[in-house]
């Protein structure tokens, strides 16, 4: 059937520019709610066509934030979601909205910051330690502030710094309530630092003034999980197209294609598939 959107989440710009949602009953398409590093970084250009080309399914993204990706998915409006914040994917599931959660693929995640490095934090290998550097040091930090899992993975190290970020805001701390690219732009205007993950960073063009100061720590560890949205809680989802995709996502095939892809010689997401289901 033709998925019928909420006008709500029209008119708040959810839906991608290039989504179609009418569609006629003979074809075959799943809609994908997923981050925006996944579609910004050029990963689903890259590697969506060859799923298309080998099965006849088109894919049809919704690139968001992870946590409105997952509004979206416990709403029905999509049949897979593939996000970066593991806690809330497996809390995604354990409440039945989702069927079970699988690896696809993992980057991590970068201090990025103005080359004068007023806070001194170029080198270190603890974000934990860095960030308290750079809020001793009042260093303008740029947040995402959209609950996407950047931003939720961002919150964590600054709990774990001890960082009240919250009575911060407005002054060194700045939140732009938009996706990476964005945010890295306003860090770049800005001269401060922001979190950011490899993939955006490594696709962002407009670095003028930014580099990579912090990187290594396990905490910036950013896995990427995907999930069928469950059929007994919205019997339109599409399950048997669904399960197809991801059949292949975590198919020899399909981690090879997310393993081939390159920027500039860099890989941007690697392929950590254990398993494979039908």
């Amino acid at each position: 059937m033709t998925r019928k959107f909420p006008i709500r989440l029209l008119a708040a710009g959810l839906l991608a520019a290039s989504f179609i949602p009418a569609a006629s009953a003979a074809e075959k398409f799943i809609t994908v709610a997923s981050t925006t590093s996944t579609q910004n970084s050029g990963l689903f250009d890259y590697i969506l066509p060859r799923f298309k080309k080998k099965t006849g399914i088109e894919v049809r993204v919704v690139a968001v934030g992870t946590g409105q990706a997952i509004r979206l998915a416990r709403n029905g409006d999509a049949d897979i979601l593939l996000v970066h914040h593991r806690p809330s994917e497996e809390k995604f599931v354990t409440e039945g909205f989702g069927v079970k959660r699988f690896d696809v693929m993992y980057n991590d995640f970068v201090i990025a910051g103005p080359k004068d490095d007023p806070a001194q934090i170029a080198g270190m290998t603890d974000a934990v330690a860095a960030l308290k550097k750079i809020a001793g040091a009042r260093a303008a930090f740029v947040s995402r502030g959209d609950d996407s899992g950047t931003h939720k993975k961002e919150l964590g190290l600054w709990r774990a710094a001890g960082v009240d970020v919250k009575k911060a805001s407005g002054t060194w701390y700045r939140e732009t309530g938009s996706g990476m690219g964005a945010t890295l732009n306003t860090a770049s205007a800005m001269q401060g630092y922001a979190l950011a993950d490899r993939g955006t960073w490594l696709s962002f063009k407009n670095r003028a003034g930014l580099r990579v100061l912090v990187e290594g720590d396990k905490r910036l560890f950013n896995p990427y999980g995907v999930i069928l949205v469950n059929p007994e809680r919205h019997p339109h989802v599409k399950a048997d197209l669904g399960r197809e995709f991801i059949a292949w996502l975590i198919s020899p095939e399909g981690q090879a294609a997310i393993g081939t892809f390159r920027i500039n010689g860099e890989v941007l997401f690697k392929p950590n598939a254990m398993a494979v289901t039908h």
